[in-house]
């Protein structure tokens, strides 16, 4: 079911009254209900998949139980143990199988041994990779002590299906998601519009914003042998809006979808373009997966305390990790890498902590470095992008060298109207972002507007927008993942 459908339109006001007005007495009628609401959610798309997500709350259900009775080291790494090798298992089987068959057939065919191996018609459970890892840092913050394991199987099952989030993030936290499970919930009215405030600014990103690029970025990237240098680069620009329109957007709905119904997610964006290198830019990108490897990977590696080559040797495996994590395929571990390669001069210079602010913090402007910083770690950022987007490697780099062609100084070859429409929506969503930039989502301090017929006006435009773009729906880009 997607965020921006009717059906969905439709689904959200009817659990949203049956949760606040029939099932409020009572806590566990409450998160029962969030456990069926959240699996017809899921099912909407296939209900095939659902046993995957019980099966997965049953393994890390017993196993958090299990490791609270047990004190012997060597049982309870064996229960940690289980409850990785079962979810990531899944996760490889479904996400990676044909990937590594694939290559592996390649690698003999090199070698002059032919190897026959059919490829699995395989369907990727959409989601798995988030809720995978929510489950995970259950086990795991269970394990450390962290957490006290839950013997309250409907408030953990509530837990990992959480439907705003449940298909791409955030990826919740147990610390954080889980105990709010427990407590008695009372709707807030400025929650309640703050929630609202935030669901009308994720629909603009994904409806205004990433569908529209999208419709001009596929065009370029699908037909690469047909366009300029400068068409190349437009086609990246817009893609990189898409993006971030598109999976921003999701986090928007998901956190104000939350909050209507009593629950305070992680925020998950914190305007990344306005970044001034690309350590900033991981800390506001992605947030909840990019703390996810760092406290669950990179710092049982070492992190950054041992030497020269072991601090590369661990961003290397972080970034390569995190590329995998995105796609069964050869470009996410380059863009990986390439994220890596930018990364390391910042960590060996000790600068990576540098930018821990929002960007001119209390100012109106930035000054001319900090324009120069965004603007670099920007087109950084975009050339990422191209390798995240390319079907194959092949088409990666020719897309690059066609930039760096000659034509790179001609006129794009596309030019419309609509295509100028949407580099101003572009130009609206930077600036609003701008204005916002020092708050948990770019609306969170509109209502400082004195004047409610300037805000209600706003609002009305926004809306409008999203209700003349609507047809044009297409899927979340992260689902894939």
């Amino acid at each position: 079911m997607l965020f921006n459908s009717i059906d969905f339109a439709i689904f959200l006001p009817i659990i949203f009254i049956l949760y606040w007005f029939v099932t409020h007495k009572n806590l566990n009628l409450q998160n029962l209900l969030i456990v069926a609401a959240s699996y017809v959610f899921y099912g909407w798309w296939d209900w095939r998949f659902l046993s995957l997500i019980l099966f997965s709350t049953l393994i890390d259900y017993v196993v958090g139980i299990s490791l609270s009775k047990q004190n012997n080291v060597a049982k309870r790494k064996l229960l940690l143990w289980t409850s990785i090798l079962v979810n990531l298992g899944f996760l490889g089987f479904f996400k990676y199988y044909n990937f590594f068959l694939d290559n592996f057939i390649s690698a003999f065919s090199f070698f002059g041994t032919q190897i026959n191996a059919n490829s699995l018609n395989i369907i990727l459970p959409v989601g798995i990779s988030f809720y995978t890892f929510q489950t995970l840092s259950y086990t795991i913050d269970v394990y450390k002590r962290k957490l006290e394991p839950t013997k309250n199987f409907i408030a953990f099952a509530a837990f990992v299906s959480f439907f705003p989030q449940l298909v791409a993030g955030p990826i919740e936290r147990a610390t954080n998601l889980l105990p709010q499970f427990y407590k008695k919930r009372h709707f807030k009215y400025t929650n309640g519009v703050d929630g609202m405030r935030q669901i009308l600014w994720g629909l603009f990103k994904k409806i205004v914003i990433a569908d529209n690029c999208a419709q001009y970025a596929n065009i370029i990237f699908d037909n690469s042998a047909d366009y300029s240098g400068s068409t190349f680069v437009l086609g990246a620009v817009l893609f990189t809006f898409q993006i971030y329109g598109d999976f921003s957007g999701y986090s928007d709905i998901a956190i104000g979808v939350s909050r209507l119904f009593g629950f305070d997610l992680k925020q998950n964006f914190a305007f990344p373009y306005f970044s001034r290198d690309i350590a900033e830019f991981w800390r506001r990108w992605h947030i909840s997966l990019s703390t996810w490897f760092r406290d669950y990977l990179y710092i049982p590696l070492g992190g950054s305390r041992g030497g020269t080559w072991i601090k590369i040797r661990n961003v290397f495996i972080i970034f390569l990790v995190s590329g995998f994590w995105h796609g069964a395929n050869w470009t996410f571990i380059v863009w990986g890498a390439l994220n890596a390669l930018y990364f390391i001069p910042i960590l060996l210079t000790n600068n990576n902590r540098k930018h821990l602010d929002s960007v001119a913090l209390g100012k109106l402007f930035p000054s001319f470095k900090e324009v120069a910083l965004m603007l670099l770690t920007f087109g950084l950022t975009v050339l990422g992008w191209i390798f995240f987007r390319a079907n194959s490697m092949e088409h990666a780099v020719n897309y690059i060298s066609r930039i760096v062609s000659k034509t790179l100084f001609t006129m794009p070859e596309i030019r419309s109207k609509d295509l100028i429409l949407i580099l101003f929506f572009i130009c609206v969503l930077m600036l609003i972002e701008w204005l916002g930039r020092e708050g948990h989502h770019a609306l969170s301090h509109i209502y400082k507007i004195k004047k409610r017929y300037f805000r209600w006006s706003f609002y009305f435009l926004i809306a409008l927008m999203i209700f003349i773009y609507q047809g044009k729906q297409q899927e979340f880009i992260y689902f894939q993942f």
